[in-house]
C-alpha cells in the first residue's frame, strides 16, 4: 500500500514538472546551419537559462514543416505556434505590411530602421487583431537584380527574361510599373528556368544569390536595389497567452535582443555576399544615372499605388512615404549643419 502511494505521489509531481514546461514549435524555411538558424538557438539557450529549462524552442528549419502557408495552417491547428516569415508569408497574415517590401522604397539601412521602428506599434497591434504576436523584425535584406545581359536602364529591364515569384502580389506590382513582362514561378523552379534559358534575370538577396547558386547562372547584378525583403518572427497568441506573464516578458525581451542581432548578421552576411559574387566574376554595375535613379523611384510609387488599389489600401502608403519625407529632410538638415 505504502509503494502503491509513493507511486502515486511520484506521478503527481513529475505531472507537476511536466506541466511547468512550455515548449514553442518554431518552423522556418531557412536551412540548419545557417545565421538564422544559428542565432534562433542562442534565443533559446537564453530562455531556457532564464527560465531554469522550463520554456524553450523546438525548431523545425529548412521547410521540413512546408512553406508559409503550411505553417500558418499548422499554427491555427495548434501543431506549430511559432515562425519565422519572409514578407511573403507576413503578407498572408497582414497585407498593409508588404508595403515594407514595395520596390525603391528606401535607400540605406537607417530608413529601414526608421520605419520599422516607428511602425512597430501599429503592425503589432494588427498583427494581434489576426491572432498573432510579432516578436520582431528579422529581414532577409536589399534584393538585387542579377542578369545575363547588362542592365543599365529601363529599357535594359524590359529586353530581360525576368522571374517573378509565383502569386506574389508586391512581385506582380512591381514589374506592372516597369513595364516588364515578368514569368511567374515557384522559388524551386528558378535554377532549372535559368538553366535552360526559359528566364535570364533574377532578383534576390547576394547571401540568397550565392545559397541558391543562382549566382552561377547569371553575369550581372545591378548596384541600385530593387527593394528590401522583409521578415520577422511571430507566436500564436493563443500560444502565448497560455505562458506565465514573467515567461512572456523572457521571450519579448530576448526577442528583441536576437532578432536585433540576426538583423545586423544578416546585414553583414549579404555585405560579404556582394564581395563573394564579385570575386567569382560577376560584373557589379554600377548606379544609373539621376535621371535613370529618379524613373526607378517614380515607378515604384506607381507599384505602391498599384497595390494600394489591390491589397492594403492607400492610407499606409501616404503614412510611410510621408515618414520617409519628414527623416530624409530631418537628415539633410542635419548634414548642413
Amino acid at each position: 500500500m505504502k509503494r502503491f502511494l509513493w507511486l502515486i505521489v511520484m506521478i503527481l509531481i513529475c505531472s507537476r514538472i511536466e506541466a511547468q514546461v512550455y515548449t514553442i514549435k518554431f518552423a522556418s524555411l531557412a536551412p540548419d546551419g545557417s545565421t538564422w538558424m544559428n542565432v534562433m538557438r542562442e534565443f533559446d539557450a537564453a530562455i531556457r537559462e532564464e527560465t531554469n529549462g522550463d520554456l524553450g524552442f523546438k525548431i523545425y528549419p529548412g521547410g521540413v514543416s512546408g512553406d508559409e502557408k503550411d505553417v500558418m495552417r499548422k499554427i491555427r491547428l495548434g501543431q506549430l505556434q511559432s515562425a519565422g516569415f519572409t514578407g511573403v508569408g507576413l503578407g498572408e497574415i497582414l497585407p498593409e505590411v508588404r508595403i515594407l517590401d514595395s520596390p525603391f522604397l528606401f535607400r540605406n539601412h537607417d530608413e529601414i530602421d526608421y520605419i520599422n521602428e516607428k511602425f512597430y506599434n501599429k503592425f503589432a497591434a494588427d498583427f494581434e487583431r489576426q491572432g498573432y504576436v510579432l516578436l520582431g523584425w528579422a529581414e532577409v535584406g536589399f534584393v538585387y537584380v542579377f542578369t545575363r545581359t547588362p542592365v543599365r536602364s529601363l529599357n535594359d529591364m524590359k529586353s530581360v527574361k525576368m522571374w517573378m515569384w509565383e502569386g506574389d502580389p508586391v512581385a506582380e506590382a512591381t514589374f506592372k510599373s516597369l513595364g516588364v513582362g515578368a514569368i511567374p514561378m515557384s522559388v524551386i523552379n528558378v535554377m532549372t528556368a535559368l538553366q535552360t534559358g526559359m528566364v535570364n534575370g533574377v532578383y534576390t538577396s547576394p547571401l540568397a544569390a550565392i545559397s541558391l547558386q543562382w549566382f552561377t547562372q547569371v553575369k550581372y547584378m545591378m548596384e541600385f536595389p530593387l527593394a528590401n525583403s522583409s521578415g520577422a518572427v511571430l507566436i500564436s497568441k493563443r500560444s502565448f497567452e497560455k505562458l506565465p506573464l514573467e515567461y512572456r516578458d523572457v521571450l519579448m525581451s530576448n526577442a528583441k535582443k536576437y532578432l536585433g542581432k540576426l538583423t545586423r548578421l544578416s546585414r553583414e552576411d549579404n555585405f560579404k555576399s556582394i564581395e563573394s559574387l564579385r570575386k567569382n566574376g560577376i560584373e557589379i554595375l554600377p548606379a544609373p544615372t539621376q535621371d535613370m535613379l529618379d524613373l526607378f523611384v517614380e515607378k515604384g510609387q506607381d507599384a505602391r499605388r498599384i497595390l494600394a488599389d489591390n491589397l492594403f489600401g492607400m492610407e499606409i502608403v501616404d503614412e510611410v512615404e510621408a515618414a520617409l519625407v519628414e527623416y530624409r529632410n530631418a537628415e539633410r538638415q542635419e548634414n548642413k549643419k
